[in-house]
C-alpha cells in the first residue's frame, strides 16, 4: 500500500441543489467541485470515498473516479482492501477498484492482519470464517461467532459451549470451555461461564489461566495497562479501571469512564444523579484516579499529538495532559471537536465542519447564504440555546414585501420547530433541524425542512422532514390540492398510481403487506420540473429502516388533471 501525504480535505456548500461536497486545499482554495452528496477524508493510500445519488465512489486525489458510485456503502481501507455493498451482498475490493471476492457474503468486516472476518447463512443459520487478501476463504465458515484478529490471534465460538483460540492459519491454540470469549488485548481476554444475559464476565491469560473471577457486568479492552468495567445495579452502569492483574484502581462509582491515552482518563458524574442516562459531566485524571481537574467538560477526545479535544458546553478547545486549556491552538464557540487533519485543524461544531490553521486561523466554513437569483437570497439562522439543541433555520430576503416577507420567514421558523428552551433545565431528549434548497424555479421555492428528534435512553430517535413550497412574490405556502382542477379525484388518481407502483416495483418491496390505504388530501410532497413526490413518515407504511418512502410520479402521467392554468403550476413554468 502506498502512503501519501493528505493536502486535500472534504468541505461542504449550500447550493440551489442541496448541500454538496468538495475538497479543499491547505489555503481554503476549493479544487475540487461541490458535485457530492458526501465526502469522505482522504486516506492514506490517496484514496477518498464519495456518495452521489445515494450509492458510493471512490475517486483519487485528482478527482478521478476510481470506483464510480454504484455501491451501497464502502468502508475505509485497511490493509489495501475495502469492503463493498450491493444488493446482493458484501465484496472486497483493492485499490484499483477490483472485486476479489468470487460470491457476496453476509458480512464482511475490515482488514487486521491479512485477514477479514466474514459470514454466510447457513441453512439460516449465521456461520463465520476468515478471508485472505485475495479474498480466499483461508479458513471456512465453521464458527457460531468470531472475532477479528489482533496480534495474528482470534477467538471463535465451536459451539454452545467452547470457545477457542486461533492463529491465522485457522489452527487451534487454546479450547476454552467458555461460550462468550473476547480479546480484550495486551494478552488478555475476558470470559463468560455460561451465555445467561446477565452472567458475569472475568478476565483469563490466552493459556485459560484465570486471573479474575467473573464478577463484572462487562469489560472493555485493555488500553496502556488499564481496561474499564462495569457493574449494573438496576438502571446504573457504575465505572471503574482495572489493571492488568485485575485489580481495581477506580472503584467502579463514576457514570462513564473513557481512556484518553497519556496515561489520563476522563471520569463522568451524572449531570442528574438520579436519571444518570442524560449524561455526564467530565474530570480529567490520571491513571489511578487522581482528579486533575474538577467536573467540567461535556465532552472530551483521546489525545492526539499530546493534546485532547474537549468541550465545556459553550466552547470547544484542546487541553494538555494536566487537563487545562492548551495555548496557542483555536477556541471556537459552540459545542463539537476538534482534530488534527495534515496541517490543518477539523472542527465540527454544531453539525457544521470547518477548517483552521494550527495558529487559530479560519481557513474555510460552510456558506450561511444561498444566493436564488439577482433578486432573492436565503440566509441561516441559528438558534443553538443548549449543546443538544441546535436549530438551522431558513430566511428569504428580496422579497418585494417586507410585511409579506416577515411572515414568510415567520412561518419559516415556526415550520422548523424553534422552540423557546430553558438554558438550565435538563431536557429528556436531543433535538437538531436543517435546511436545504430542494427546488428553485421561475418564483417557486421549495426548502426541505429536517429535523431529528431522539428521546434519551431510546433506541433510535425519530426524524421528520417537510417542504414548504413558497411563492416569492405573494408569499403563498402552496399544498398539494393547488397543483390540481378543481372538482377532479387527485387523491384516488395518485393513491391509484402509487398502489400499482407499491404492486408490481420490486423497489418497495419493504412496504409492510395491506399498510398502503391510500393517500390523505394533506399527503407530504414536493414538486421538481418533471414530477410529483408524494412521501410518508417513518412506520407509516414500512419499517424504520425504510426511512420516509417517497413515490415518484411523472407529470405527464397525470396531465389531465393538473390545473396548469393554476397559481401554483405557473409559479414554477
Amino acid at each position: 500500500m502506498t502512503h501519501t501525504t493528505i493536502n486535500l480535505y472534504p468541505a461542504s456548500l449550500k447550493t440551489l441543489d442541496g448541500t454538496k461536497w468538495g475538497y479543499i486545499n491547505k489555503k481554503g482554495e476549493l479544487v475540487s467541485k461541490p458535485l457530492f452528496d458526501y465526502a469522505m477524508d482522504f486516506q492514506e493510500n490517496g484514496l477518498a470515498v464519495v456518495e452521489r445519488y445515494n450509492k458510493y465512489g471512490i475517486i483519487n486525489e485528482r478527482g478521478k473516479y476510481v470506483v464510480k458510485p454504484q455501491f451501497l456503502s464502502i468502508s475505509e481501507f485497511s490493509e489495501g482492501r475495502a469492503v463493498v455493498l450491493d444488493y446482493d451482498g458484501y465484496h472486497v475490493i483493492n485499490e484499483q477498484g477490483k472485486i476479489l471476492t468470487t460470491k457476496p457474503y453476509s458480512f464482511i468486516g475490515s482488514y487486521q492482519d491479512k485477514r477479514a472476518l466474514f459470514s454466510l447463512n447457513e441453512n439460516n443459520q449465521l456461520l463465520y470464517g476468515y478471508l485472505d487478501l485475495e479474498g480466499n476463504e483461508i479458513i471456512p465458515a465453521s464458527f457460531l461467532s468470531a472475532s477479528d484478529f489482533l496480534n495474528g490471534q482470534a477467538i471463535i465460538q465451536k459451539d454452545d459451549q467452547t470457545s477457542a483460540l486461533l492463529n491465522q492459519s485457522g489452527q487451534v491454540l487454546y479450547t476454552y470451555p467458555y461460550p462468550t470469549v473476547t480479546n480484550l488485548g495486551e494478552g488478555l481476554l475476558s470470559f463468560k461461564e455460561s451465555s445467561e444475559f446477565d452472567a458475569k464476565v472475568g478476565v483469563m491469560d490466552t493459556k485459560g489461566t484465570v486471573i479474575l473471577s467473573p464478577r463484572y457486568t462487562w469489560i472493555q479492552p485493555f488500553k496502556d495497562r488499564r481496561a474499564i468495567i462495569t457493574v449494573a445495579e438496576e438502571y446504573r452502569n457504575p465505572y471503574g479501571l482495572i489493571d492488568t492483574k485485575g485489580n481495581v484502581v477506580i472503584q467502579p462509582i463514576y457514570n462513564d469512564i473513557q481512556l484518553l491515552g497519556e496515561t489520563r482518563v476522563a471520569l463522568g458524574k451524572a449531570i442528574k444523579e438520579e436519571e444518570p442516562y442524560k449524561g455526564s459531566y467530565y474530570a480529567i485524571a490520571d491513571n489511578v484516579g487522581r482528579l486533575l481537574t474538577d467536573f467540567i467538560y461535556t465532552s472530551v477526545l483521546p489525545f492526539e499529538e499530546n493534546v485532547a479535544s474537549a468541550s465545556d458546553s459553550k466552547r470547544t478547545f484542546f487541553i494538555n495532559k494536566d487537563g487545562r486549556q492548551a495555548t496557542g491552538l483555536p477556541v471556537l464557540k459552540g459545542s463539537g471537536t476538534l482534530a488534527f487533519e495534515g496541517d490543518l485543524i477539523k472542527a465540527t461544531i454544531n453539525q457544521r465542519v470547518s477548517y483552521y490553521s494550527r495558529e487559530g486561523k479560519e481557513i474555510w466554513k460552510q456558506n450561511s447564504v444561498i444566493p436564488l437569483n439577482r433578486h432573492y437570497l436565503v440566509k441561516e439562522k441559528k438558534y443553538n440555546p443548549r449543546e443538544d439543541y441546535v436549530v438551522y433555520y431558513p430566511q428569504i430576503e428580496g422579497m418585494t414585501n417586507t410585511t409579506t416577507q416577515r411572515k414568510v420567514n415567520d412561518q419559516l421558523k415556526k415550520m422548523s420547530q424553534e422552540q423557546k428552551i430553558d438554558n438550565d433545565e435538563l431536557q429528556d431528549y436531543t433535538y437538531s433541524a436543517d435546511f436545504n434548497v430542494e427546488f428553485f424555479k421561475g418564483i417557486l421555492l421549495v426548502l426541505k425542512l429536517e429535523a431529528y428528534q431522539y428521546p434519551i435512553g431510546a433506541a433510535h430517535g425519530m426524524p421528520f422532514k417537510n417542504y414548504p413550497h413558497i411563492n416569492l412574490k405573494t408569499g403563498k405556502f402552496y399544498q398539494l390540492e393547488d397543483l390540481f382542477k378543481n372538482n377532479q379525484e387527485y387523491i384516488k388518481v395518485l393513491s391509484d398510481i402509487i398502489g400499482n407502483q407499491i404492486k408490481n416495483d420490486p423497489t418497495y418491496s419493504y412496504v409492510f403487506p395491506d399498510a398502503y390505504k391510500g393517500i390523505s388530501k394533506d399527503q407530504p410532497f414536493y414538486v421538481s420540473s418533471d414530477a410529483l413526490y408524494l412521501y410518508f413518515a417513518p412506520y407509516e407504511i414500512a419499517p424504520y429502516a425504510a426511512g420516509f418512502p417517497t413515490f415518484k410520479i411523472y407529470y405527464k402521467e397525470i396531465s389531465d388533471i393538473l390545473n396548469k392554468q393554476g397559481e401554483f403550476w405557473r409559479s414554477f413554468h
